[in-house]
């Protein structure tokens, strides 16, 4: 399934072609750049229909909308299959939340080669052991030891081409340790042949993300995560030269938000008039899918109807 299929003005229908190097581009831009989260096609398409560059396959969204907790509940498989359908729906790279690997350096590895396969543009691979739990919930988040993940880290980049970038998560902040150690973590993750660094937090302030980047001192990208700590400026990641940074999980929680709502009015109402004015229309949702060109093909490849 993975070719391009160009529709037939010439325009591609499906990003299926949409290569590694762009998102180590974006990686490596001298602009902090956006990351916007998708979990499924749909998504997929409205967030690059919206100007994002880059889209990043959220494992606790994907693992929400298939009706399963982040702990590893999904299984790797049912993720790369969903990937693949965000892959198929958009136009951008597609970095992809891969947990802890799912497993040891085996699992990482035939992770990213299946997710590489199907037309992913790179993988994040958190240092926790499997399963893993969200990091917002609870506090048990052990770490892994440093050489075993560096072992899960290269055999991803032994396993993917040149250009299926490789993002080294992280958790140590997470998991209550300092900057020492998450700078520890971050030399012995670069030397390993990571790409990039996401450095991850759960404070309210971005106090030790900006302390981190600075110590860093970008001898790699370094990628940020800032659902806990919302209200800093985006001038400040600027300034503390930050590659990239990713909205984690907001076009799921924008839609529990929306079909919340939108249920409780139709219960309440028994009728869907009040609401058709603050739905998207049938014709939107038929434009994001690409019917348009279905017609197209139709006219060109089925016979035409006789009197």
């Amino acid at each position: 399934m993975n070719k391009l299929i160009s529709s037939l003005d010439g325009s591609p229908v499906h990003a299926l072609d949409a290569p590694g190097r762009p998102l180590i581009d974006l990686l490596r831009s001298k602009e902090t750049e956006f990351l916007m989260e998708a979990h499924d096609g749909l998504s997929a398409a409205i967030a690059a229909r919206a100007g994002f560059k880059g889209l990043w396959a959220s494992g606790l969204s994907i693992s929400s909308a298939l009706g399963y907790r982040d702990a590893n509940e999904a299984s790797w498989t049912q993720v790369v299959d969903v990937v693949e359908h965000m892959v198929d729906a958009s136009h951008v790279p597609i970095l992809v939340d891969g947990d802890s690997g799912f497993g040891n350096f085996n699992n990482a590895r035939l992770l990213a080669k299946k997710l590489e396969e199907r037309g992913a543009s790179g993988v994040a691979i958190e240092d926790k052991g499997f399963p893993k739990m969200n990091s917002f919930v609870g506090d048990r988040h052990p770490l892994a030891e440093i050489e075993e993940f560096c072992g899960r880290l290269k055999a991803v980049k032994d396993t993917t081409g040149p250009n299926f970038a490789l993002v080294a998560r992280i958790e140590a902040l997470i998991a209550g340790h300092g900057l020492d150690e998450a700078l520890t973590r971050a030399h012995a993750y670069a030397k390993a042949g990571a790409d990039a660094i996401l450095i991850h937090s759960r404070k309210a302030v971005a106090d030790e993300i900006l302390a981190f980047a600075k110590e860093w001192d970008n001898k790699l990208p370094v990628v940020i995560v800032p659902t806990k700590y919302y209200n800093t400026p985006v001038s400040a990641y600027r300034k503390a030269g930050i590659s990239t940074v990713i909205w984690a999980n907001h076009t799921m929680r924008a839609a529990i938000a929306g079909m919340r709502d939108i249920c409780a009015r139709i219960q309440a109402d028994e009728s869907i008039a009040g609401i058709e004015g603050e739905v998207a229309g049938l014709d939107e949702l038929f434009s994001l899918i690409g019917y348009d060109e279905l017609a197209r093909a139709e006219d060109h490849y089925l016979p035409r109807q006789t009197a």
